[in-house]
């Protein structure tokens, strides 16, 4: 069956090398994967959208993401000003970075997963540029609100990009994020 992804963030918080990742760690459990970004005249702190497919069969579909089974959402202030919902499958889920609950978010039509994944990455002082690096922490997070790649794969795809100290580091963020999801339902 054929799942879709839409992840938003913002330019620099690595939207892009999330839907990788994912689709990285989907294949490494034998699935067919498409991962690709949306591009504009983006710049650094400006919204943007990654995507990405997963399926037991292959992929023909070759558009955006229109109507995602699941939508991620990296920066936290995104769903107030765009609605990252939007075209979002009936009993789709969201997987938000917040330290805010589910409920708290005023996304009742949804299922609603939180996770405080800038927390996680300050905690363990994981940051880019100065800046808290929390696409590593959300795919942990993914992993456990939505079943559809194991922890392990995840695991597995973020130590396989960054070999050593950076390897572990964002892994033990994937972990951490996995342990701490709250889920609205």
């Amino acid at each position: 069956m054929l799942r879709e992804i839409r992840i938003h963030g913002r330019g620099g918080q690595g939207a892009v090398t999330a839907a990788q990742l994912l689709a990285h760690a989907a294949h490494l459990e034998g699935k067919h994967v498409q991962a690709f970004p949306y591009f504009g005249a983006e710049r650094r702190g400006a919204p943007v959208k990654a995507f990405a497919r997963l399926s037991d069969s292959p992929i023909l579909l070759h558009s955006q993401v229109y109507n995602p089974d699941y939508v991620v959402v990296l920066d936290p202030q995104l769903y107030k000003i765009i609605d990252v919902a939007e075209g979002l499958k009936k009993g789709g889920i969201v997987v938000m970075n917040t330290a805010k609950k589910p409920d708290e978010l005023g996304l009742e039509s949804f299922r609603v997963a939180t996770v405080d994944a800038t927390g996680i990455a300050l905690e363990l002082n994981l940051r880019m540029a100065g800046l808290p690096v929390v696409n590593t922490s959300i795919l942990g997070a993914f992993a456990r609100a939505t079943g559809e790649v194991h922890l392990e794969s995840v695991l597995e795809a973020i130590r396989e990009n960054w070999r050593g100290s950076a390897g572990e580091k964002n892994a033990r963020a994937a972990e951490l994020a996995y342990e701490r999801l709250f889920k609205g339902w």
